[in-house]
């Protein structure tokens, strides 16, 4: 069995957006030589998410609405507790819990076997400085 693993970074101006990460995400398919297998990619980092869905920028506009509607941004300590420890990310970290931390996508003849549409995003919802995502890459 192969094993593949690569980070992918970010530095991302916007404290929410979506980054398709598609294309990195094939190219790293490609350089691990697994024909058949399974693909992992997780934000490294409590504030962001990892996700599958269309590349559609109209979706993207809804879930960015969506999310702040669910979890606004308030830097105070009176909407969330804890932005009494001194942060004022608590609207990130439950933006992250809604969209998931990760996914899990076949390998079949050395290719991501997606649905009609879907892509990989990486969501970032507490920007401005450096994160990753990791795709680890298992198979033959």
């Amino acid at each position: 069995m192969k094993s593949f693993r690569k980070e992918i970074w970010f530095e991302l101006p916007e404290r929410m957006e979506f980054v398709n990460i598609t294309p990195e995400v094939e190219v790293c398919v490609a350089a691990s030589g697994v024909k058949e297998g399974l693909c992992l990619v997780n934000a490294m980092h409590i504030t962001a998410s990892v996700f599958i869905n269309d590349d559609e920028p109209g979706l993207h506009r809804d879930y960015k609405k969506w999310l702040e509607e669910i979890a606004p941004f308030d830097p105070s300590p009176q909407r969330y507790h804890h932005n009494l420890t001194g942060e004022d990310n608590a609207d990130a970290h439950h933006k992250r819990q809604i969209m998931g931390r990760e996914v899990v996508v076949a390998i079949t003849a050395s290719r991501l076997d997606f649905g009609p549409w879907e892509q990989i995003f990486y969501g970032e919802f507490d920007g401005r400085r450096r994160k990753r995502a990791l795709v680890k890459i298992i198979g033959d």
